[in-house]
């Protein structure tokens, strides 16, 4: 039975903390961390960062937990890297290499050209690394067995897709997206339509809705005083 004390501090804790997620992470790992940190059960995040990914996850406490959805709706904007020439089973380079093709005679023009057809409203292949359920399991949970599932395509938005750094085979871009996108599937798509493969080397989210990488922390030095009311 929890104590007073405990009782206290679960209706204290009101309201979001916005965390800057290490790599090598889940985003399990940093709602536990959080959990023992401040000695409460009712926390969760909004919006899955999964281990290779770094940047802004929204923690939520106490009532907050109840505007998941909203939280999750917001869109999103993300730094990411990827590298062309290799296709991998998990669209990242922490997959198993599928294939690897020359890249040499790619340009600038064309990953520009190939990234202008992935703007605006697409459909979308969720990847098998995803967090997406099937038949009560998770896709990612599937991919690790080994096992592929057909997966349905998915209506997002794209808003912005432009190139920072063109270094091949490394291509450093930004990405603003709806939710749902997934930004190691667009560097797959990306690799296909090129007929060289490409896979992703780095992501880091850096805007949720009204949240910014600026607005983030660091989860070893977070207190109590890092904790924002939202009444959504």
């Amino acid at each position: 039975m929890m104590n007073s004390e405990a009782t206290k501090k679960e209706t204290s804790m009101q309201g979001i903390i916005v965390v800057n997620k290490s790599q090598g992470m889940t985003s399990h790992d940093v709602v536990m961390k959080m959990r023992r940190k401040f000695k409460i059960q009712r926390v969760g995040h909004a919006g899955t960062l999964d281990p290779l990914a770094t940047g802004v996850l929204v923690v939520l406490f106490g009532k907050a937990t109840k505007l998941f959805s909203k939280f999750v709706s917001f869109d999103k904007a993300y730094r990411a890297t990827l590298k062309l020439g290799t296709t991998t089973d998990s669209a990242d380079t922490e997959g198993k290499i599928l294939k690897e093709s020359s890249y040499d005679h790619i340009t600038l023009e064309d990953l520009e050209a190939a990234m202008k057809k992935f703007s605006g409203p697409i459909k979308q292949i969720p990847p098998m690394v995803s967090a997406i359920k099937h038949k009560g399991k998770k896709l990612y949970q599937l991919a690790r067995k080994g096992i592929s599932v057909e997966r349905k395509p998915r209506d997002v938005v794209i808003y912005d897709l432009h190139i920072v750094d063109f270094s091949p085979p490394h291509v450093k871009f930004y990405l603003e997206c709806s939710k749902g996108t997934y930004v190691r599937q667009i560097a797959d798509d990306i690799g296909t339509e090129l007929g060289c493969g490409a896979c992703i080397t780095q992501i880091e989210r850096i805007k949720v809705g009204p949240f910014q990488i600026e607005d983030a922390h660091q989860i070893e030095g977070i207190n109590e005083s890092y904790l924002r009311n939202w009444e959504g």
